[in-house]
């Protein structure tokens, strides 16, 4: 829909840039480099961009307290700390283990390199599994449209997402080439990734973003927020599929690994 480079695509691409580099994980292309890279790599962070970083992550609880209403809601200020610890301190991890990650991440290059239909899958998947559900579950507390749940139930919600935050950042810090968009980095020397979460699953970044869909449900006691998790639920799927396809038939060795490592979300499920 907009061209490679187009000046339209690269505005939106600013606009984004900050939530596409937490949600989207994004992209994770499975990969890991056997040699070091480039110079393009290890360019150092800017402030700007921990700030914007720090700014994106403390907009999303507090939407869902405008929304909400209600500052002594506690499951909303325990999924705000988790959400803000994954976000910030996760990125935090990475870039200590792989200086330069974050600034490759929003590489300009790098980004209208991405397949297309990624260009609009990225953002849709980067908003999907954030703001629309804060924002429905926040309205759904002010105006009691869902009962409130079990102690149980909130407890088990507010489990999912610590567990699903937790394996993603994990998945982040482990691979090197953690993209923000879907493309094969020919140019950085990639190999597959087989290494810690990935030996579990082979897109370990996406299945720590599905996991908190129904533990936001959960937790924040909101029937009507099933209806934005499965729109995100849907996305992240779509896109696995077409990220896998492609790595199978560009990557050299990720065929023989996805012959290893069978499942690409969940073990025993797909």
């Amino acid at each position: 829909m907009i061209g490679k480079g187009g000046i339209v695509y690269s505005e939106f691409k600013k606009q984004y840039d900050g939530i596409m580099d937490w949600f989207s994980r994004d992209s994770e292309d499975g990969m890991m480099s056997k040699k070091v890279v480039g110079q393009k790599a290890v360019q150092a962070t800017s402030p700007r961009h921990w700030i914007g970083l720090i700014a994106v992550y403390l907009s999303i609880p507090v939407l869902l307290f405008v929304c909400g209403g209600d500052f002594g809601w506690w499951q909303a200020w325990i999924y705000s700390l988790l959400i803000v610890a994954a976000g910030v301190g996760g990125r935090i991890l990475a870039e200590r283990r792989h200086p330069g990650l974050s600034a490759e991440r929003q590489n300009i290059e790098s980004i209208q390199e991405a397949k297309a239909w990624d260009k609009v899958l990225a953002p849709l998947m980067a908003l999907s599994v954030g703001f629309p559900l804060v924002i429905v579950a926040g309205l759904d507390h002010r105006f009691g449209w869902s009962p409130v749940f079990p102690l149980w139930l909130i407890v088990l919600g507010i489990f999912l997402i610590a567990l699903g935050y937790a394996f993603s950042v994990w998945a982040f810090v482990e691979n090197r080439f953690f993209s923000s968009v879907v493309r094969i980095q020919t140019d950085r020397g990639h190999a597959v990734c087989d290494s810690g979460p990935y030996r579990i699953v082979r897109h370990p970044g996406y299945a720590g973003n599905i996991l908190p869909l129904p533990g936001i449900v959960l937790a924040l006691s909101s029937l009507w927020t099933l209806i934005p998790a499965v729109v995100a639920l849907v996305i992240a799927v779509i896109r696995t599929a077409l990220e896998d396809r492609t790595l199978q038939e560009e990557l050299p060795g990720y065929q023989e690994y996805a012959r290893r490592v069978r499942y690409r979300l969940f073990p025993g499920i797909y």
